[in-house]
């Protein structure tokens, strides 16, 4: 499965806490996460190869080690066991060991694959922007395969209708031609444009905003807005937003927004309240859609000019063999 060798966010790199592992799943396999001695992030299989217990109930001991809750067996960031309580003279074989991942920290997010592979993880360009402030806002629960939500995300169309008086009206609800290349990573959309009637958070006036979409891996996208100028209360406002999933089932997902924005003012819950009300809104359209799982053949539903950006991307999952949330 290609996706086993991607990297997928799957924890708020804060919540993974020295001493307290922490369960999650990820392409159907649970994993658990924990730090070591020197804070480093490691991920396991969450099932201890002795009988199966789960690690996540146990703890990570003062000398960094894995502990199971069951009976003990410790375990080291290599994964290999160190100590069998019921047997303080044994010395584990190599043989005895968990089941390990890589793992690694970025954006704020854990990141696990699965098994080795070339990816890199999907890139974020204002990340490394000093003007542009991080934040995450997340996570969201949704009952909604990964590839139906990326697609929301590069789709306009909605906006006068899921978005009214927000992103959009129904009043304006015209997309004009773009553009749309594929790119190693999925696609690129320039060109977009919408009329918002609050198209962020310090809107003053109703404004033409010019978006670019990229679709930076399988399960992950990035975009950017910028909207007229004299339109808001910061002048030069810009922000990009990009969309990290985590494919937890085939139809179930975890969703975090890294945002970057022009604004070191605002307290951390305002920025992220407008960018849960707009998702909140999407959430249940989302949900309803069916099939849950994205069809890959373009037969399957129907299309139009406006929906070239999505078509795009599903090309490129089927190019690229995806299979997982899909049909």
């Amino acid at each position: 499965m290609v996706e086993r060798s991607l990297w997928h966010p799957v924890a708020q790199a804060g919540d993974v806490q020295q001493q307290s592992p922490v369960a999650v799943q990820l392409l159907e396999q649970a994993v658990v996460l924990w730090r070591d001695a020197e804070g480093v992030v490691r991920a396991f299989a969450d099932q201890c190869p002795h009988r199966g217990a789960r690690l996540s109930l146990g703890r990570v001991t003062t000398q960094g080690q894995l502990e199971c809750p069951y009976h003990g067996w410790q375990f080291a960031a290599s994964g290999q066991c160190t100590q069998v309580p019921a047997l303080p003279g044994f010395v584990p074989p190599p043989g005895h060991c968990a089941q390990v991942f890589e793992a690694q920290e970025a954006h704020g997010l854990v990141w696990v694959r699965l098994v080795r592979g070339d990816a890199a993880l999907p890139a974020f360009a204002a990340e490394g922007d000093t003007r542009l402030r991080k934040l995450n806002c997340g996570p969201y629960d949704v009952a909604a395969s990964a590839p139906r939500i990326i697609e929301n995300f590069l789709d306009m169309s909605h906006f006068g209708f899921v978005h009214e008086g927000w992103l959009g009206s129904r009043d304006a609800t015209a997309i004009d031609d773009y553009r749309v290349e594929a790119t190693p990573t999925g696609l690129l959309a320039t060109g977009c444009k919408a009329w918002q009637p609050q198209s962020n958070l310090h809107s003053t006036a109703p404004a033409q905003v010019e978006y670019t979409y990229e679709v930076t891996a399988p399960y992950a996208a990035v975009l950017t807005k910028v909207p007229e100028a004299g339109t808001t209360a910061v002048d030069g406002w810009r922000e990009s937003i990009a969309l990290y999933i985590c494919p937890v089932t085939p139809v179930h997902s975890r969703v975090w927004f890294r945002l970057a924005v022009a604004d070191f003012e605002s307290p951390d819950e305002k920025l992220q309240a407008f960018q849960h009300t707009i998702f909140t809104q999407d959430q249940p359209v989302l949900e309803s859609q069916t099939p849950q799982r994205l069809p890959l053949d373009l037969r399957a539903e129907l299309h139009t000019a406006a929906d070239k950006a999505s078509s795009a991307y599903r090309r490129f999952l089927r190019q690229r063999g995806i299979t997982f949330g899909v049909c």
